[in-house]
């Protein structure tokens, strides 16, 4: 591959460039296409160092050239980057300048841009299969991501590699990536200019041959204690050799275990799905030299068929026909039956050839998610393995050996016998130990006499603290791993090594994102982590649904859903954009609303999300706050820095001590003015996704005790006595982030009572009756089992495709009036994914620096959001109220899912009545009732004329003062 570098930009080539531009736009019909020659002297190569300016690289190999590269020495967007570079580019007419149609450098064939009038008239959008793709190497990385921005507002960082490739791919950038690496065009590889363009063809680069330690972090955490695993992953991800295994300096050839364990980390992650791909493909090629290494008639290696049982898994794979083989079998089929077996066996219940109980639980762990159990002799193997102490040996011992507990081994013998029948104790005996064993400054000792805490140990034991309930020790464990995380994004392993680790930082990212081999699940073909098999049957059409969101007829200025002109419904928008996070349909409209908000975007009327939480006041609603709290960790932003706020922070403080109406606590654990169990869930999801185990402890606590014997929740709090669908399953996603066995086993009678409501048109019964919202929230329930509730699960989709109208939105109900509904279409539409609110994730990248109000930009991506506006059907404007008529000024959260439900009458953002005049909600039509609502017409007046005449601020003051009633819990 030629590499070039730009140093000078000519002013007469770029006046020729204008003329030629010119000259095609009147080719065209005479409007001018809008280009950008270049008019500036490009920075010397040499000014683009690891820590100063940004390289752009052009590859130029679709018409026989090479990779050009230059150099911006002060890059203010990738645009700027791009001209002071000295590459000239062209738009469209239809996108304007911010959408590269065409690219062009003076030391590629004088300069001509690329693709020419005769290939591309750059009029409308490109296709997908032709087009300049927009990629993105930060500082350090070994791998290129696919812009999530145009070049117009992509801010390169210093040290940044930026790559425009001609080609194909996909919204997600999963095809087309460039064919050359990072390194081999940042500054400090190249020479300078060559005279000439000749034709190169530009080929990969020779990865790297080794996965060393990198020797350049620093051994302090980078940004907080919380840890950051979306850095430990892109580390991680660039360790990989080829992009799809790791290799081991100890010997020639992959490292397969290694890559296993690679796999399964970035699963966890969720934020590398490209690279995650490479890696399954890679072991799928390889499944036989890593599970048969004395050839096809010998017994497979139980350590193999463990790990990658637990990749298929992990991943949305099958187990059972991995790279053709079956793990599953692979496993049982090869118990010990005797010591001496072979010469595989230390004992009986030994898998064959196990050389640890490292191994011995990961075979255990991988039938329990198969839903195959373990046999009993593997199990009982394990009381021979357990010391005096309670710990696990860190060798396959017999009774009477020396023994010697291994922290590593016993968290994960704890994770593999804690739902084992008949094992409780042992593993409680287990657990016990790692928590007396803990060392003051939170981390574990690998051995008796280390001299200090270990990484890899003390992650591996967190996973279990976090799995038995033990919050106390493993933010602990937490907080001293965070401080184990170089500037690189990788982990150390220990407290004197400032060399980032493999091993150590695999670990290091399941015990930051709160999960353990037991429970990780990302499919990375998915858009999203989803479980995995196909749905018999119909099922909505997401992308429908998801345009029908965007359109710009109801999302005002691709920021907000109104509830009455001028006036933004902050909930229902949150709404829209969990639905669009879900689908991954349109990445560029959910990165629009999510700016808005974690900007304080205004609207019409000058209000903020923060007037709709009320954070930082004294009527600040726990709801609402982890409502919002919980978009930003969906969408990869910070939490604690997002609106302006520390969400997770002012839910900690939202926790309510003891009962106290004035407060809005109905009891110790609830959240302050959170009057329904949506309201009480979303908060809890938000702080256990933050790691906040020990601050949610009484929340959790608080949800569980108002469950009824049946399985169900209550729609209000306090309760009321009912049984309510919709808040069953938020009640269930949240306690399936909790930890302990409790949760799990509340989890499990909830939907079992969600499965026993399902109607016979698959439908589920909601306050407007066979509803969306219903049958959308039952199936992100049932999902939390879904090989065990896959028929109802198929039959509820259907129920929703049977709803869905032309216009791709859905109607609220089966009874009632007809027409698609905002409300019950953002529920509908995130809801058939079957992704919990829990786990839900759509990474968007972090915070970005506030720039005013922010507005829709073409960004480099073949698709767009949907222009058109479909006709406006009758259909009612859904309030989320339940039927009961309200009797008292409400004081309900609002905080819901709308999801579910959303505002109440008195609250900012309460949608107005349809049929009042001047009052219509886009999307629906005058007249037909209410969506989940009995409120009556002159309280909504009322409420209207409330929030005009007297602001948002009094309303807020007045919502949270009054007392509760029947009807405004959402």
């Amino acid at each position: 591959m030629r590499v070039n570098s730009t140093r000078t930009r000519h002013r007469a080539r770029g006046l020729t460039s204008l003329l030629a531009t010119g000259a095609v736009a009147a080719a065209a019909g005479g409007t001018v296409l809008l280009g950008h020659p270049g008019t500036a002297a490009a920075d010397p190569i040499e000014e683009c160092t690891a820590t100063t300016g940004a390289i752009v690289a052009v590859d130029f190999g679709h018409w026989g050239g090479g990779v050009v590269r230059g150099c911006d020495a002060h890059p203010t967007t990738g645009m700027n980057l791009l001209h002071n570079a000295g590459f000239t580019t062209t738009g469209t007419e239809h996108d304007g300048p911010a959408f590269i149609c065409r690219l062009g450098n003076g030391t590629f064939n004088s300069g001509t841009q690329y693709p020419t009038a005769a290939e591309e008239l750059c009029v409308n959008t490109p296709q997908a299969t032709a087009y300049w793709s927009y990629w993105i190497a930060e500082p350090g990385r070994q791998t290129w991501s696919y812009s999530q921005f145009g070049a117009a507002t992509q801010k390169p960082k210093p040290g940044e590699v930026e790559a425009w490739v001609y080609g194909g791919t996909d919204i997600g950038g999963t095809s087309g990536a460039p064919s050359f690496t990072p390194d081999s065009v940042r500054a400090e590889n190249g020479a300078g200019p060559s005279p000439s363009a000749s034709a190169s063809p530009s080929a990969s680069i020779s990865p790297s041959a080794s996965i060393s330690p990198s020797t350049s972090p620093s051994p302090t955490g980078p940004s907080s204690a919380a840890g950051d695993p979306v850095a430990a992953a892109a580390w991680l991800a660039g360790r990989l050799v080829d992009g799809d295994h790791m290799e081991n300096w100890a010997f020639e050839g992959p490292d397969l275990p290694r890559t296993s364990l690679t796999a399964i980390a970035l699963a966890a992650a969720g934020t590398e799905d490209p690279v995650l791909r490479k890696v399954l493909a890679y072991l799928a090629a390889h499944t036989d030299a890593f599970l048969l290494p004395d050839g096809p008639s010998a017994e497979p290696d139980a350590r193999a068929a463990a790990l990658l049982a637990l990749v298929a898994e992990s991943t949305g794979g099958n187990p059972r026909a991995f790279g053709g083989r079956d793990l599953i079998a692979a496993l049982t089929d090869h118990v010990c039956a005797s010591a001496g077996e072979n010469g595989k066996c230390t004992a009986a219940g030994d898998f064959h050839g196990a050389a640890s109980p490292w191994v011995q639980a990961l075979g255990v762990i991988a039938l329990q998610r198969a839903e195959v159990a373990p046999p009993a002799s593997a199990l009982t193997r394990f009381t021979a393995l357990q010391c005096a102490d309670g710990g696990i040996a860190g060798a396959m011992i017999v009774a009477g050996d020396y023994c010697e507990s291994d922290p590593s081994g016993t968290a994960l013998a704890v994770l593999a016998l804690r739902k084992a029948g008949g094992f409780e104790q042992t593993a409680k005996k287990a657990a016990d130990q790692l928590a007396a064993s803990q060392q003051a400054d939170g981390s574990y000792l690998p051995y008796t006499g280390a001299a200090g805490g270990d990484t890899g140990s003390t992650a591996r034991v967190a996973q279990a603290l976090k799995a038995t309930g033990r919050s106390a020790g493993q933010t602990a464990a937490r907080t001293w791993l965070a401080a184990r995380q170089g500037q690189d994004g990788g982990f150390g392993t220990d407290e004197s090594t400032t060399e980032s680790d493999p091993d150590a930082t695999e670990q290091a990212i399941l015990a930051l994102t709160g999960t353990d081999p037991t429970g990780v699940r990302h499919d990375p073909n998915a858009a999203t982590t989803a479980p995995p098999g196909p749905h018999p049957g119909k099922t909505p059409d997401l992308g429908k649904g998801s345009a029908y969101l965007t359109d710009p007829a109801r999302l005002i200025d691709g920021h907000y859903y109104e509830a009455f002109p001028a006036f933004a419904d902050f909930g229902l928008t949150i709404d829209g954009a969990y639905a669009l996070a879900a689908t991954g349909a349109d990445d560029a409209a959910l990165r629009r609303i999510v700016d808005f908000l974690d900007q304080q975007g205004k609207d019409a009327g000058d209000r903020t999300v923060n007037d709709w939480t009320g954070i930082g006041t004294e009527y600040a609603g726990g709801g609402s706050i982890g409502k919002e709290a919980l978009l930003a960790e969906i969408t990869g932003r910070d939490p604690r820095a997002f609106g302006g706020h520390d969400l997770i922070a002012a839910l900690a403080t939202a926790v309510c001590a003891q009962t106290n109406p004035d407060t809005g606590c109905a009891a110790p654990g609830n959240y302050t003015y959170a009057t329904s169990v949506f309201s009480q869930a979303l908060g809890i999801m938000a702080q256990l996704r933050a790691g906040e185990t020990g601050p949610a402890a009484a929340p959790v606590a608080y949800l569980k005790s108002l469950q009824h014997a049946d399985g169900s929740w209550p729609s209000l709090i306090p309760a009321t006595g009912d049984s309510d669908v919709d808040s069953t399953a938020m009640a269930a996603m949240a306690l399936a982030l909790a930890p302990g066995d409790d949760g799990a086993q509340a989890v499990d009678k909830a939907l079992g009572w969600l499965a026993g409501k399902q109607e016979a048109d698959g439908g589920f019964p909601g306050a407007a009756g066979d509803s969306t919202n219903s049958a959308a929230l039952a199936i992100q329930g049932m999902t939390l089992r879904q090989s065990a509730y896959a028929g109802p699960i198929a039959k509820a989709l259907d129920f929703l495709a049977g709803q869905q109208n032309s216009d791709g939105g859905f109607n609220v109900a089966t009874s009632g009036q007809r027409g698609s509904d905002v409300r019950a279409s953002t529920q509908a539409v995130g809801g058939a994914t079957g992704i919990s609110f829990g786990t839900l994730r759509r990474d968007l990248g972090s915070t970005p620096t506030p720039t005013g109000s922010p507005t829709a930009t073409p960004s480099p991506t073949p698709s767009s959001t949907p222009t058109g506006s479909p006709t406006e059907t009758g259909s009612p404007a859904p309030t989320g109220s339940p039927t009961t008529a309200p009797t008292a000024p409400a004081t309900a959260d609002t905080g819901t899912p709308g999801v579910s439900g959303g505002p109440v009458p008195g609250d900012p953002g309460y949608p107005a009545q349809p049929g009042v005049p001047g009052n219509r909600v886009p999307g629906t039509a005058d007249g037909g009732s209410l969506a989940r609502t009995g409120t009556d017409t002159p309280a909504l007046m009322a409420a209207a004329g409330l929030l005009v005449g007297a602001g948002a601020a009094a309303v807020l003051a007045a919502r949270r003062r009054a007392a509760s009633a029947p009807g405004r819990h959402r």
